[in-house]
């Protein structure tokens, strides 16, 4: 199935983004919960993509200062960042603007954090503090290490990892969130081959639901990273 026109037509305008293998990630606002995470299980990965010739893109809601503080604290490339003020590429792909209430954006925003309009979000809360065995090991403090164990998810690791994140955000608002219209919009995954087919992608329908498969967010690529 071919890759949807207007993504195809955006990538058209992005030098080296026409052809090949391209990992496309429609991100949501910068200063999300997912974007954040997702840049930062990414980062690991990206000498592999590079060898197994799949060249990543990312597009996000914000503006270049809060790309700029983006990159430097997930580490993610500067120049694979693109950054829309407002989501017409995210709306033109049908993605999912979250959930709408009187009231603006902000009532909208918590209820989805309540779960409300936004399937998962709970269970993947509750799976940040309770540890999975069936996920990898996140932080190499030996507090952990003590709890639980290594080589997986100690209970606590992932949500220390947001709450990291979160004190980031709320310490920059203003730069990583310049607007509040759309930070219920969620994003989307695109994995394109060299004749503009889709290989793979994805929907997200709520937060802390960037992957399908959120203990390994990245399994989707393992075809493609260990032919």
């Amino acid at each position: 199935m071919k890759a949807p026109k207007p993504l195809l037509q955006r990538l058209a305008a992005v030098p080296g983004m026409g052809s090949g293998r391209r990992l496309v990630l429609l991100l949501s606002q910068l200063g999300d919960f997912d974007s954040l995470e997702y840049a930062q299980a990414l980062v690991p990965v990206l000498p592999r993509l590079a060898e197994a010739g799949i060249t990543i893109l990312a597009i996000g809601i914000g503006d270049g200062p809060g790309a700029d503080r983006f990159c430097q604290f997930t580490g993610f490339p500067r120049d694979r960042l693109l950054v829309d003020a407002e989501p017409q590429l995210h709306q033109a792909l049908g993605l999912y603007a979250g959930l709408q209430v009187a009231g603006g954006p902000w009532p909208g925003l918590l209820l989805m954090c309540a779960g409300i309009g936004s399937p998962g979000t709970l269970a993947e809360v509750l799976r940040g503090y309770s540890g999975d065995r069936s996920a990898p090991q996140r932080l190499e403090s030996p507090l952990f290490a003590l709890a639980g164990g290594g080589g997986f998810q100690r209970p606590f690791e992932l949500a220390t990892v947001r709450l990291r994140n979160m004190v980031e955000v709320l310490g920059a608002w203003r730069t990583y969130v310049p607007r509040d219209d759309f930070i219920t919009q969620r994003g989307g995954t695109y994995l394109l081959d060299g004749d503009d087919n889709l290989l793979y992608s994805y929907q997200d329908r709520g937060i802390l639901g960037f992957s399908a498969t959120m203990a390994r967010p990245l399994a989707f690529l393992d075809p493609y990273l260990n032919p």
